[in-house]
């Protein structure tokens, strides 16, 4: 069977050292009730990645980003409430403009502190804690990983990264 994840994207929106979330309690059928996320959600059939998280961030939030900057993807196997496979493009946005909701449907908006976000006292998915240092590391480039799940749980993790100010395929 061909590998036909769910495409998601993921946005962490930064202003100075502080970072924007949703406390995902807005709805009780919710996979990620009570945890914190980054904005984001699925693909359209007719949009592009870059288009998909503008309009994601834009839905809820109330904010309009500016050349958000992909910092890496996951590939997610089984992540979803049925098992089903999951691929995420992650994003970073330090632009935008427009009003800040306080709320939407899914949750809460919240800006967090970076140092609190990288700490452990916030409830997140167990896998995010393996790639967010990466999205937030400037000697990063890029990262691109795979991170199974079975049951909510990430199994493992495997990781490539390219670091900053490496030319594509130079050495």
């Amino acid at each position: 069977m061909p590998y036909a994840p769910v495409l998601g994207t993921l946005c962490y929106l930064l202003d100075a050292d502080r970072v924007l979330l949703i406390h995902r309690e807005g709805r009780p059928d919710d996979v990620h009730l009570g945890k914190y996320n980054g904005l984001g959600g699925k693909v359209e059939p007719d949009e592009d990645v870059v288009s998909a998280i503008v309009r994601e961030v834009r839905e809820e939030s109330g904010l309009l980003i500016e050349m958000p900057r992909l910092r890496g993807t996951v590939s997610w196997p089984g992540f979803g409430a049925g098992g089903e496979d999951w691929f995420g493009f992650v994003f970073v946005a330090d632009a935008w403009s427009g009003d800040l909701l306080s709320e939407n449907p899914e949750g809460r908006l919240e800006w967090v502190p970076l140092s609190r976000l990288l700490s452990f006292d916030l409830e997140l998915w167990p896998g995010d804690r393996y790639f967010l240092p990466l999205v937030f590391d400037e000697s990063v480039e890029q990262f691109h990983g795979v991170m199974p799940y079975r049951d909510g749980v990430p199994q493992s993790w495997a990781v490539s990264v390219t670091p900053a100010g490496r030319a594509p395929g130079g050495a």
